[in-house]
């Protein structure tokens, strides 16, 4: 019994041992290379794996009537460092006892040498039986190999079930499939952390093209594509160089990773781009490098898989004769496809190229482009040069495009799919692909681009109006909104090449329009947005808008109403299209307000005096107490205690609310803590008053934070009478849909924290994203005198933290700062926020060092 114990184990190691060094020196060949090739590496470590199963099946003896068999991609002679071995266990009839006991021991001796297998056991009629209806059977034995066993056996197998495969139906199985593979990873390959085998453009679009083909008997490689003419020798060498590209990006992720990992995680980005060769530069780094090189590809490999997919689909589906539509001399309505006249027609008329998306825009009847159209624009993208670009013709076309009442968006991302609208315009070609880590921003330039694109149009759908009503309104009274269309076409081009991409972005505008022949009018519109697209957003986000100075200011600036509507529209559009996270009702409200403000200001000649809003607002706040029950004069003793900066920053119906809840508790010596659903949009509004105290700022955000919420603005203002009287608007971030309820708890539990004036709440912990720790931004501090000379304004831009406001609050009550005002902007995972700060010696320069010092301390 020792020493069967003994040999198993000596057999057991040995194997171990062997698969163990083959794979190591497998890693180290490759790794050492210069210019490693994965196709060798695949092979190679598939041929190991084949040789230890052939061992361990002879060396047990397993009887002849039986086959071992890889299938999927192990059958394909490609087995990844970290991925399953997967095997069918084929068998002429169905085992006994005695033999399943044996096939149950073989399954477990495979995983005790440590070779981690999926495996099956069927009959060669369990198998065809099941294939019938499961695609996964079917995918899997297209590609089966014979490792070890009956060879005739195997061979009967794949003979019966090549009979009873159905082509049209596998084709149209495997369609539907990539389609649902899409939609689980958004239609895109352009997510943060794409996966490079399962992601649109991915290496299983290149798999699935080879998998049809098997099965409607095109061969297993692009070069057998090419010989049945459905590709040409230049996109066999594409996909051959892309496809390695894929390879050696997955091997190097497995080894990175040490397991099955198929996502480009934050986790793995730097390091893989070091690995694959790219290397940082002054304004990118390498694993930005990186990443846009994936995104061009994968983008590449989805166009080119759309293109094979049509072309084998006609073949397999040979479409009913029946005569085409002519629509001009070069093109044709077929079965409502938009299709060439003849195979030369963009070789003799390359103008053509840009002609398809006028046509499509122009005809609702088209619902895309046949095969041969996709197959020939792709190869005509080519013939876009400078000659091209110059053409007087061409660029009156692409003009007429964006003038379309229809189909602009839809024509415009077809030209970016199909890789014509970087090469007319080859700026916009640069930002193709290009991540922006800047914790915001979720996609890349061009993506990006394309969703303010698609929010714009979306504004003037009519079947939209009730997403964005003030948006529709304004958009469809907007004379040429096709304007906006270019604006925002260039407001990021130049984005990635250093210094400041507005003013770059305004000079290539300038640029376009004078070359297209724009009217004045029109090219000073879509330069003047491109360069203050930022404009209206800093203004409402992290200055005081209801300081009649910010808003005359930017009044001016703005100059006209039909800048201001160009603006909003713009602004909303890009704020909306950076990411999910980053809009919310709060932007909303600040922006519509910002614009409903400057509006008034240019109508009455781009100033109000202070005194007449002030007046306005008490007259308004007025009429609301008396609908609510207060007395004319029961508001006098309270507003006497406030000053003008009040007045100025707060709204005629929270003057109302905060009346109403403290006239008659001017002097009282406990809190008063109000809360109501904010009015203007999602999320609470609190307001606090009692006798000022210190670290009472700090006491409150610690609780709000404590309790789930974030402070998107908070107004301090202390009353003549030495009364803290603060407002804050706040959103919950812990996603439990209970504002209304939790109004009771916040009055009820935050006044008894003022009341026992205890030391501040430290918020609980909580963990950085990913994201902010594989790319974080450098803390920036920075501390300016108020346009008056009266205050100072403290801006922070960081990367957000759990008690990140908690932070700065604590810093400033040590400096003995008293915060005024706070703008909190939060960008997805970034923050910009901006306080209006006196007190303490700010006065002096270098309290003011101290200061900023002390808040990077904290920051980093």
């Amino acid at each position: 019994m020792k020493a069967d114990f003994r040999d198993r184990t000596e057999f057991l190691s040995r194997h171990k041992s062997r698969i163990r060094k083959g794979r190591v020196a497998l890693r180290d060949q490759y790794l050492a290379s210069r210019e490693p090739e994965p196709a060798y590496f695949l092979y190679e470590h598939s041929h190991l794996i084949d040789e230890v199963l052939r061992d361990l099946w002879n060396e047990l003896r397993i009887p002849e009537f039986m086959a071992l068999c890889a299938v999927g991609g192990y059958g394909r002679g490609e087995l990844w460092p970290c991925s399953d071995i997967d095997l069918l266990i084929l068998l002429p009839d169905a085992p006994d006892a005695e033999l399943a006991g044996r096939i149950e021991r073989l399954v477990g001796l495979f995983w005790d040498v440590g070779l981690e297998i999926g495996h099956s056991v069927r009959t060669m009629e369990e198998c065809l039986k099941e294939a019938w209806g499961d695609l996964t059977i079917q995918t899997a034995l297209v590609e089966a190999r014979l490792i070890v066993g009956n060879h005739g056996l195997f061979q009967r197998m794949i003979f019966e079930f090549r009979k009873q495969l159905d082509a049209q139906v596998f084709y149209h199985t495997k369609r539907v499939e990539q389609e649902e593979r899409y939609r689980r990873h958004g239609g895109s390959p352009y997510s943060l952390e794409p996966n490079c085998k399962e992601s649109p453009g991915g290496l299983r679009d290149l798999q699935t093209i080879l998998w049809i083909a098997q099965a409607a008997g095109y061969g297993n490689s692009w070069r057998d594509l090419k010989r049945h003419g459905f590709i040409t020798y230049q996109e066999e060498q594409g996909l051959g160089r892309r496809e390695r590209f894929l390879q050696n990006l997955r091997i190097q992720l497995h080894l990175l990773a040490g397991r099955h990992e198929d996502r480009l995680l934050f986790d793995h980005q730097t390091a893989l781009a070091e690995r694959m060769g790219f290397r940082d530069q002054p304004t990118r780094r390498a694993s930005e490098l990186l990443m846009q090189e994936y995104y061009r590809i994968a983008m590449t490999i989805m166009q080119l898989n759309t293109i094979l997919m049509q072309n084998m689909g006609a073949a397999i589906f040979p479409s009913p004769e029946q005569e085409p539509t002519p629509i001009n001399d070069r093109f044709q309505n077929a079965h409502q496809l938009l299709d060439v006249t003849h195979e030369r027609v963009f070789v003799e008329h390359p103008e053509a190229t840009l002609e398809v998306f006028l046509l499509m825009g122009r005809h609702p009847e088209l619902k895309g482009l046949t095969a041969r159209t996709i197959r020939l624009l792709w190869r005509a993208r080519r013939m876009i040069d400078d000659d091209f670009r110059q053409n007087p013709a061409n660029k009156k076309r692409f003009i007429e495009i964006f003038r379309q009442p229809r189909g602009v968006l839809h024509e415009l991302r077809r030209m970016n799919q199909f890789d014509i609208l970087g090469r007319y315009l080859p700026k916009f070609g640069a930002i193709v692909g290009q991540m922006q880590h800047d914790l915001f921003h979720v996609y890349t330039v061009d993506q990006h681009i394309m969703q303010v694109l698609y929010n714009l149009r979306r504004f003037s759908d009519t079947n939209f109006t009730h997403e964005y009503p003030f948006c529709s309104q304004l958009i469809n009274e907007f004379d040429k909104p096709w304007l906006l269309y270019i604006a925002a076409l260039f407001h990021d081009i130049a984005k990635g090449r250093g210094g400041g991409h507005s003013e770059l972005g305004a000079f290539d505008a300038q640029e376009f329009c004078d070359e297209h022949g724009l009217a004045e009018e029109e090219t000073e519109l879509i330069v003047w947005l491109v360069r203050n697209h930022l404009l209206m957003s800093n203004v409402a986000q992290k200055q005081d808008i209801a300081d009649p100075d910010v808003a005359a200011s930017f009044a001016r600036t703005v100059r006209d109403e039909r800048r201001l509507t160009a603006l909003y529209l713009l602004t909303v559009a890009d704020i909306r299209g950076t990411s999910p996270k980053v809009w919310n009702s709060w932007k909303g409200q600040l922006l519509e307000g910002l614009y409903h403000q400057t509006r008034r200001l240019l109508a009455s000649g781009g100033q109000v005096p202070a005194q007449g809003i002030i007046r306005e607002r008490k007259e308004e706040a007025l009429r609301l107490m008396l609908f609510h029950g207060v007395h004319e004069s029961e508001h006098e003793r309270f507003w006497n205690q406030l000053d003008t900066v009040y007045f100025l920053r707060h709204s005629a119906e929270e003057i109302a609310w905060h009346t109403r809840a403290l006239h008659y508790r001017i002097n009282t010596a406990e809190p008063v803590v109000r809360a109501r659903l904010n009015p203007q949009g999602d999320g609470i509004e609190v307001m606090t008053y009692m006798r000022d105290q210190r670290d009472l700022f700090s006491r409150i955000v610690g609780f709000f934070s404590r309790t789930g919420y974030n402070i998107l603005d908070a107004r301090i203002h202390t009353t003549r009478h030495g009364y803290a009287l603060d407002s804050f608007i706040m959103l919950d971030v812990t996603g439990r849909d209970s504002d209304r309820s939790m109004i009771s708890y916040i009055e009820h539990e935050l006044t008894e924290r003022l009341v026992r004036q205890g030391p501040p709440d430290r918020p609980a912990d909580g963990r950085l994203s990913r994201q902010v720790r594989h790319f974080p931004i450098r803390p920036q501090v920075a501390i300016e005198t108020d346009e008056k000379n009266e205050q100072f304004v403290l801006s922070v831009n960081a990367s957000d933290r759990p008690g990140l406001l908690y932070t700065i609050a604590s810093v400033l009550a040590a400096h003995g700062a008293n915060l005024h005002t706070a703008k909190i902007a939060t960008m997805g995972e970034r923050v910009e926020d901006t306080f209006l700060i006196a007190g303490g010696d700010l006065a002096n320069e270098q309290s003011r060092i101290r200061l900023e010092t002390d808040l990077l301390n904290q920051l980093k």
